[in-house]
């Protein structure tokens, strides 16, 4: 399973044993530090580590008898070797780059293993897109599973993806050699009501003996909770409280705690274990959705560590929740997630447990990275053209199509407004009465109201859903525009200005994807992602100077929210609460069904 570059266990398995023994040497050794034993949370001062075809073959007291002419020594001069760190859930495309350059921006940061869902690329290019995903992912240096995605579209009836998703296809995947299991079942309505094609996806996952991940975004912990645990689920990493948390691990399954750029869910539900008490092992640390700003200036998984460790957890405890948890939840504990014989021989030098400063990184027995240099090159895949042409806007936009038209005769209308929260997945429907002038109605800046469209982009046929968002705090004559819009992926433009919306709109199709900014009728910030609109193939450093380049434009057009850009990118996620957007109209996700703009007319 893997990067077929690396030996099974079983073809290494009598050199591993003629190395532990001392019959022969290894390829590596590393000796003088402390080793970070998750499975008995323990640090082992002094233990040696001798690594043979890239995996462990010997941890001890003494691995002087593992050493020959050619062994490789690295001294570990007083350091913790911890285990490379594992990311439960993620997905790559929330990066805006394309698999191969977002190892190379995690790497340093000390993460060996990322499960995947690639269900970004999924809505927009069917299982062809998965495909190429995970074959760029088994290319990488380090070991990137991929989960089959389940939900496209996420919520049928309520969008229309670019391409569906089928149980033939989950059962297709689960045959690839990258695929570890389903990704996050969102349709949480559909598991409950015994939706038929949700449950045949699940049960071609269990067949295959691979791991389902789950996705309950909805508070009610009641029986439409239990009904969903017991559709088959394993994980969930919606949870926002302890009692969520805590509710997830009584029915068997694991409550993955994520920080994100956007989400910040660990500090509230990390008191199940540090104030409750309750047994660790069933919670996982991941990231869900990290910009690639955060990865270049803030880190990855070595980040979501830190936070647990601040939080109150136990520097060993949270190191187990980004290793061993993680590779035990997916059926990986005798090939990854800590260091042992016969694992992967993934581990970390640092300095300090607690600040955990990422000093060298070796996967597989090979130095990847050192002192945030990577060490090693991450091989990109040949992506087909028409992968890079997905933006089909059937015509040219005009200020026209962004226009709401008011009820004949209205001086003013009640309207339903999504708010947006702040560091949450989840939005308001809040109401508002806003003005008409000249049958069309207006956004109101005074009280942060403004425009929002979705405009359809898969097939061309030249659709435009209009709405109003409040909770950006945009001023003047602006607009924003993005291809990435979780989890359709048509396009949102956000603006103050429909003559600015439609600028935006038709840049996009014009450079083939990613997100622009204009104020004022000229462009004053563009993120190019040419590749199925949604990611670049340049360095993350490059891509996240313009994506920052991107939030002080927003900025410049008078919005403070933190991660305000993700907040943009998930207006459309119709699986989350309370109101979203899709190419279909306003969607009531408390209920799951399209709703009308206006409320009344006054």
């Amino acid at each position: 399973m893997g990067n077929t570059a690396l030996k099974s266990w079983e073809e290494c398995a009598p050199r591993l044993v003629a190395v532990a023994a001392g019959r022969a040497a290894a390829d590596l050794v590393i000796r003088g530090g402390k080793v970070v034993n998750v499975h008995s949370r323990e640090v082992l001062d002094g233990w040696q580590v001798a690594v043979a075809e890239g995996r462990f073959a010997y941890v001890g007291p003494d691995a002087s008898h593992c050493i020959g002419e050619s062994t490789r020594v690295i001294e570990a001069e007083g350091r913790y070797l911890i285990p490379g760190l594992c990311d439960a859930h993620m997905h790559i495309e929330s990066g805006m780059l394309t698999p191969a350059e977002f190892a190379r921006a995690v790497i340093p940061h000390g993460t060996t293993t990322m499960f995947t869902d690639p269900h970004e690329i999924a809505n927009v290019l069917g299982l062809e897109g998965v495909r190429l995903m995970h074959d760029e992912a088994l290319l990488q240096p380090v070991n990137i599973f991929t989960q089959m995605p389940s939900c496209a579209p996420s919520a049928p009836g309520l969008e229309t993806t670019g391409h569906e998703i089928t149980p033939e296809d989950v059962a297709e995947a689960m045959a690839w050699p990258g695929i570890i299991g389903l990704g996050e079942m969102m349709n949480f309505p559909g598991v409950i009501n015994g939706d038929a094609k949700m449950l045949a996806e699940i049960a071609a996952t269990q067949k295959a003996g691979k791991t389902v991940g789950g996705h309950y975004a909805s508070p009610d912990l009641g029986p439409a909770f239990h009904a969903y645990a017991a559709g088959g689920p394993a994980d969930d990493h919606e949870g926002t409280q302890e009692a969520d948390a805590i509710a997830r691990v009584r029915q068997g399954m694991r409550a993955m705690l994520r920080l994100g750029s956007a989400w910040h869910d660990v500090k509230s539900q990390i008191t199940a274990i540090t104030q409750k008490g309750l047994d660790p092992r069933n919670f996982i640390l991941c990231t869900d959705d990290c910009h690639s700003g955060t990865l270049v200036h803030d880190g990855h998984m070595n980040r979501v560590v830190r936070h647990a460790i601040d939080c109150g957890a136990d520097p060993l405890v949270a190191l187990q929740m980004a290793t061993l948890n993680t590779a035990t939840h997916f059926g990986l504990e005798r090939e990854l997630g800590s260091i042992a014989p016969g694992r992967r021989a993934d581990v970390i030098l640092t300095s300090d447990l607690r600040r955990l400063p990422i000093e060298r990184v070796i996967a597989r027995g090979i130095t990847v990275a050192e002192n945030g240099r990577i060490a090693v090159d991450c091989p990109h895949l040949d992506w087909p053209a028409h992968a890079r042409n997905t933006v089909h806007l059937g015509k040219r936009l005009t200020a026209a199509d962004f226009a709401v038209k008011a009820p004949e005769g209205a001086n003013s209308v009640k309207v339903k407004v999504i708010g947006v929260v702040e560091n949450q997945a989840p939005t308001r429907a809040l109401s508002a009465e806003l003005p008409v002038t000249e049958t069309v109605v207006e956004g109101d800046e005074s009280r942060d109201i403004c425009q929002i469209a979705l405009v359809e982009r898969h097939r061309g046929t030249g659709g435009v859903t209009n709405g109003f968002v409040s909770g950006f705090g945009y001023r003047g004559r602006m607009a924003m525009a993005s291809t990435v819009a979780h989890d359709s992926h048509h396009m949102i433009v956000v603006g103050t200005s429909r003559e600015d919306m439609a600028l935006a709109a038709n840049r996009l199709g014009e450079v083939g994807g990613g997100i622009t900014v204009f104020r004022d009728g000229r462009e004053i910030a563009l993120v190019e992602l040419p590749v199925a609109g949604l990611m670049s193939q340049e360095p993350a450093a490059t891509v996240a100077a313009r994506a920052a380049r991107m939030v002080e434009a927003m900025a410049e057009c008078g919005c403070t929210l933190n991660n305000a850009y993700m907040q943009h990118s998930l207006l459309a996620l119709v699986v989350i609460p309370e109101l979203r957007i899709s190419d279909l109209g306003l969607v009531d996700v408390t209920k799951f069904e399209i709703t009308e703009l206006f409320e009344e007319n006054t």
